[in-house]
């Protein structure tokens, strides 16, 4: 069967899900600047530039829709695209909280229709491999992650949706944080214990520049954790701590460096440890992965990686760290 897709919000990242597409016929294009949305409509080729993503849910010739829009519009469009019976691939963190995000859980439950979270970061071949290893057993028991992942910020930064906590519903914890929080539980499973940190030290505006957090596990695992919008130079770094061994994921490509696993196996006697490095030098790629596993699961031979209960527990976590710093 051939399938058509439409994106809901022509940005950066609705033009990576547009380049994407390997073989999805793109449709329909919506975008508040309908300006935006045409120049990625003669990108993806000939398809209908709107905008008003209310006249692309319903469309007929459409059978997936992607949610790349500002976080206060994701469960409107998303939810509106699942009443429509269309499968949906609606970008992280997926709402504005947790509440939010609740029925369009419930929506999805009933309507028979795959709907998938951007959890993009599962998909990089760095993690993919990571994952690959813990769950062989090779790293041993698991005790703890660390992570940080952060950008520099732009001119002008404070001005963007981003920083309106009304649109965004939060900063830096529930921007990148969320990426962390997933990438997280992945490894370690779910998490019994919450604390943390929200700060705004540099940047003149009302949600958090940085986001500290520290989650445990009922089995006492730990995962640290600190995102940021103050790096000034782009970084990735997540490290998973097992009793025989750790590995390291560094860069996810571009401006955040050459994505790199590096595996430390710890030896017997102890010392300095047997080290094997991977690098991914090539294009990020883990957009096209991610859509091959959205399409697996709409075809029935795949489970999604990186679904709504997925969100709706990040979104819990990143609520508890808000709360925490409320008191």
């Amino acid at each position: 069967m051939d399938l058509r897709a439409a994106i809901i919000g022509c940005g950066l990242i609705g033009t990576k899900r547009a380049k994407a597409l390997n073989g999805v016929k793109l449709v329909a294009v919506a975008d508040s600047d309908v300006g935006r949305a045409r120049k990625l409509a003669a990108v993806g080729g000939p398809c209908a530039a709107e905008s008003d993503w209310r006249k692309v849910v319903g469309r007929e010739d459409v059978d997936m829709v992607f949610v790349a829009t500002s976080n206060d519009c994701l469960v409107p469009a998303a939810l509106s695209a699942v009443e429509a019976g269309k499968h949906v691939l609606v970008e992280k963190p997926g709402a504005r909280n947790a509440d939010e995000l609740a029925p369009l859980v419930e929506a999805a439950r009933s309507a028979g229709v795959v709907v998938k979270v951007g959890f993009n970061h599962r998909f990089h071949p760095a993690l993919l491999k990571a994952k690959s290893v813990v769950d062989s057993g090779a790293l041993g028991k698991l005790m703890y992650v660390r992570a940080r992942y952060g950008h520099g910020g732009r001119l002008g930064m404070e001005r963007e949706w981003r920083a309106d906590r009304s649109r965004a519903g939060g900063g830096e914890m529930l921007d990148q944080g969320v990426h962390l929080i997933d990438l997280s539980r992945w490894f370690l499973g779910e998490f019994t214990e919450v604390s943390g940190h929200i700060g705004t030290f540099f940047w003149p505006m009302e949600v958090e520049d940085n986001g500290f957090a520290l989650l445990k596990t009922a089995a006492g695992q730990v995962a640290f954790l600190h995102a940021s919008c103050t790096e000034w130079k782009n970084m990735f770094s997540f490290e998973i701590y097992g009793r025989d061994g750790k590995l390291q994921v560094d860069g996810l490509g571009g401006s955040y460096g050459v994505e790199r696993l590096t595996w430390y196996r710890m030896l017997r006697q102890m010392g300095p440890p047997e080290t094997t490095i991977w690098e991914y030098p090539f294009e990020d790629r883990s957009w096209n992965e991610e859509l091959s596993n959205f399409l697996e699961c709409i075809a029935g031979r795949a489970k999604v990686c990186g679904g709504l209960e997925d969100a709706q527990k990040a979104l819990e976590i990143v609520g508890r760290v808000y709360e925490d710093n409320r008191r």
